[in-house]
């Protein structure tokens, strides 16, 4: 720390002790010992051994290096001592300013009491010529007269400013109201014109459901003749198998009558009678089995719609069994034409021929048309099963058919009610927003109303104050006014 100069103030660098910066506390600094201390260490460090020629550069470059750190040690320590001086000096600067001396005090105090007096007299002449102007003013008469001439065409073009502002106010009024009527209208119209494409949404959606469901209850419709035929047909066939069986059974009693007669004839042992006994039986047998055929095959005409392979192959089976049968039956017709002709011996020879060739024409008669019969039986029990089968599909479907009719009329109730419930909240919803809006308008219109009124009453008032105050002055006359004098601060 440097010792204070007389008459300056003493300084502390801060932060720093009482020590200037690269200053010892014996105010030198040692760089060279440090610098030798570390440039040892260095060398302990490296463990190298040093050579005479390393050692000299060593010295001479330590000793540049100490010469420039004196040097910019000593550049420092004089440009602080610069700027110590330079602050000393603003420091006396500021002192001197702040603590004047006696002779500069009291001219600054005579100097600042003039000012004030001069301020004084002015503000007191500046008065005292309003109050006269003032005076002027109030007293003379024509500037009274131009003033309440003025003072009334004031008050009438503020009149009619306000007759011109009610009138911009009306037409802003009817532009509002025409604004919100037009408003308002667009409103509608837009609501209308969504609840129309809303309502024809709907339509279409109901249309496309009409349709739908009238397609459904066609096919209802058409399930339900569908399973009336299928019922015609399965009694139609329940009818043919019991004419079937009703057939069957009529060949049985004929072959019984036939085993009985056979047994009574040849017990009577008449060969002539038996033989065209047993001709006519023969020929009643091929009857039989060609009215049988002739039945199955009028039935199978009637189902030629539903013609199948097999189906076509029983016909010709049973067509050719006709034949063979109606040739058979030709034959023994001829054949009894020739017995009576014939002797008992050859009589008895023929029929024991005929016997065995009609017992062999019966077995193979039995064999074909139990071929037929069980073919006719089987296609009638495969019918009777798919009328069945198709039945059962009939029904489920027609099942299906009502349970969607059920749904499609919940869902279009439970729509129907929706939309009763949205149309009757979107008119409520409409007209809240309407009595909502008229009643915004009609306040609007009470409070620019009342404004109005407002203003037109405070007009009266002000021109009944306006003229009762001309009337006082008129009756009073001209009165001359005195004046106080005004009164100063200073004083």
């Amino acid at each position: 720390m440097y010792p204070a100069a007389p008459g300056r103030w003493p300084v502390r660098w801060p932060g720093s002790g009482s020590r200037r910066p690269g200053v010892g506390s014996s105010g030198s600094s040692m760089p060279g010992t440090s610098e030798s201390r570390v440039s040892a260490a260095r060398g302990r460090r490296r463990g190298a051994p040093a050579s005479p020629t390393s050692g000299v550069c060593r010295h001479t470059t330590n000793q540049r290096v100490k010469e420039e750190k004196q040097a910019s040690l000593e550049r420092r320590r004089n440009l602080l001592r610069a700027m110590l001086q330079k602050e000393q000096e603003q420091l006396e600067a500021e002192l001197r300013e702040v603590v004047p001396d006696r002779a500069t005090l009291a001219s600054q105090l005579v100097q600042k009491a003039e000012e004030l007096r001069t301020a004084r007299d002015e503000r007191r002449k500046k008065l005292a010529q309003e109050l006269l102007r003032e005076h002027w003013k109030k007293n003379n008469p024509e500037l009274r007269e131009v003033e309440s001439a003025l003072h009334k065409d004031h008050v009438v073009s503020q009149w009619q400013e306000q007759i011109s502002e009610k009138t911009q106010h009306e037409v802003a009024e009817q532009e509002e109201k025409r604004r919100f009527e037009t408003e308002y209208e667009r409103t509608r119209k837009e609501a209308l014109e969504r609840i129309r494409q809303v309502e024809e949404k709907r339509k279409a959606e109901e249309h496309k459901r009409g349709e739908d469901l009238f397609k459904q209850m066609e096919e209802l419709k058409l399930r339900e003749e569908e399973a009336t035929r299928l019922k015609k047909e399965q009694e139609a066939l329940l009818v043919q198998q019991w004419e079937l069986e009703n057939l069957e059974e009529e060949r049985r009693k004929v072959e019984e009558r036939r085993k009985k007669s056979e047994m009574g004839y040849f017990l009577i042992r008449q060969y002539r009678a038996q033989l065209k006994r047993r001709a006519q039986q023969v020929q009643e047998e091929l009857e039989a089995d060609r009215k049988i055929l002739s039945a199955l095959l009028e039935g199978e005409h009637e189902d030629r719609r539903m013609e199948s392979t097999r189906r076509e192959r029983a016909v010709a089976d049973a067509a050719w069994m006709k034949q063979v049968i109606e040739e058979q039956l030709q034959l023994e017709q001829e054949r009894e034409a020739e017995f009576d002709i014939l002797h008992r011996e050859e009589a008895q020879r023929v029929w024991e021929k005929r016997e065995a060739e009609w017992e062999k024409e019966r077995k193979a008669r039995e064999r074909l048309m139990h071929e037929v019969l069980v073919g006719r039986q089987q296609q009638l029990e495969q019918k009777v099963q798919k009328n069945r089968e198709a039945q059962e599909e009939l029904l489920m479907r027609r099942e299906e058919l009502i349970q969607e009719l059920e749904l499609e009329k919940d869902i279009r109730r439970q729509e129907k009610d929706s939309e009763e419930g949205r149309r009757t909240a979107r008119t409520q919803e409409l007209n809240a927003q309407v009595e909502q809006q008229r009643q915004e308008h009609w306040e609007e219109q009470c409070q620019k109303e009342q404004d109005e009124e407002r203003d037109r009453k405070a007009l009266r008032i002000q021109e009944e104050d306006l003229r009762l105050e001309m009337l006082r002055i008129a009756k009073k006359g001209y009165q001359e006014k005195v004046h106080s004098r005004p009164r100063s601060a200073w004083t």
